[in-house]
């Protein structure tokens, strides 16, 4: 007698209420998004289904919702970053509190601007619980870029110098939380007089762009070293800066850009013996995503690594996301959360 096959798993389903975007917007006051209620189900027994608590909003979001990323696709879900808890999947992963990132969720497939998400399990980064899920939402694609940028680039140690452009802004501040923790000297360039607005666990310098020449200057308080590694987040208005502040062997690490092409002096380059590293977390899935992002949640736990500040303020419901679009892409510094429950 034949034996009898096991019957196939009953992957249960949730009516979610989610952002949808049906078309590319002309500008961020042009976005139109809208709250359909759809209904979610794992497709498959490695995924789960994840209540999502709070969602953060990247300029990335923003972006894609008005046509700066062609590979976007409509209509869809946008959201990149979420914070929330497990009610489907495998039994391990039932009811743990995760958070997690991607280049592909709300750019290429559904994302986290929802009451709830399917994703892979293998995705999933359990949160630590010294911190709120609103904070947890926030980490996401800023400290996602700055260690998928040390990482390929080679980590800061003891005794290095990291030079960050672009310090307060959020990949900047992650950027120099991660180097401090790993017991590098940290020097950030700003473009004006201000401090430094981040945490972070050792003294972080600051060098005024609009006061001093920043490659002398930084030649100057390393005694003629110059950066071990520059982190350039903001592109080719620091990158001869960032080039000329480089000490031998020294790597550059790029992130974003204005302009598409610069000037490149290969002799410079090759005498210095420097390395460029490029860094799109847009073709980051979401399983590399949390693979990335697990490195960092010892630092969260043990306090050496701080989430960004929420402000009440920056916290929408989804009837409210494109007053959170536009302050993304407007003058506001503040993390800006949304907060899917009903």
């Amino acid at each position: 007698m034949a034996a009898l096959s096991a019957a196939p798993e009953t992957l249960a389903s949730v009516t979610a209420r989610c952002l949808r975007l049906t078309a590319k917007a002309t500008d961020p006051q042009s976005i139109a998004p809208t709250i359909e209620r759809q209904t979610l189900a794992r497709g498959a027994a490695d995924e789960v289904l994840v209540e999502v608590k709070a969602a953060a909003v990247n300029p990335s979001d923003v972006k894609a919702a008005i046509g700066m990323m062609p590979y976007a696709v409509f209509p869809r879900t946008p959201g990149r970053d979420y914070a929330g808890i497990v009610i489907e999947g495998p039994a391990e992963w039932v009811g743990r509190e995760v958070f997690g990132s991607s280049g592909d969720l709300g750019i290429r497939r559904d994302g986290t601007h929802a009451t709830h998400l399917v994703v892979e399990a293998a995705a999933l980064v359990e949160k630590p619980a010294n911190i709120s899920m609103q904070e947890a939402a926030g980490i996401g694609v800023p400290f996602m870029t700055a260690i998928e940028g040390f990482r390929r680039a080679g980590l800061p140690k003891a005794g290095d110098v990291v030079l960050i452009m672009g310090l307060n802004g959020k990949v900047g501040q992650a950027a120099a939380q991660i180097a401090t923790w790993m017991g590098a000297r940290v020097i950030g360039v700003v473009r004006k007089d201000e401090p430094y607005a981040g945490y972070a666990s050792g003294p972080v310098e600051v060098v005024n762009a609009g006061a001093v020449d920043v490659a002398p200057e930084v030649r100057r308080l390393t005694d003629g070293h110059g950066a071990d590694i520059v982190f350039n987040t903001v592109g080719d208005p620091y990158f001869q800066q960032a080039h000329k502040s480089l000490a031998l062997a020294g790597r550059q690490i790029l992130i974003a850009a204005i302009e598409k092409v610069v000037e490149f002096n290969i002799f410079e380059f090759y005498r210095g013996r420097h390395t460029y590293v490029g860094v799109d977390t847009l073709a980051m899935s979401s399983i590399a995503a949390g693979t990335v992002l697990r490195d960092l949640v010892p630092g969260f736990a043990g306090g050496h690594l701080r989430p960004f500040p929420i402000a009440p303020h920056a916290v929408f419901p989804l009837e409210a996301a494109k007053e959170a679009y536009v302050a993304v892409m407007g003058s506001a510094r503040d993390r800006v959360i949304l907060r899917p429950a009903e």
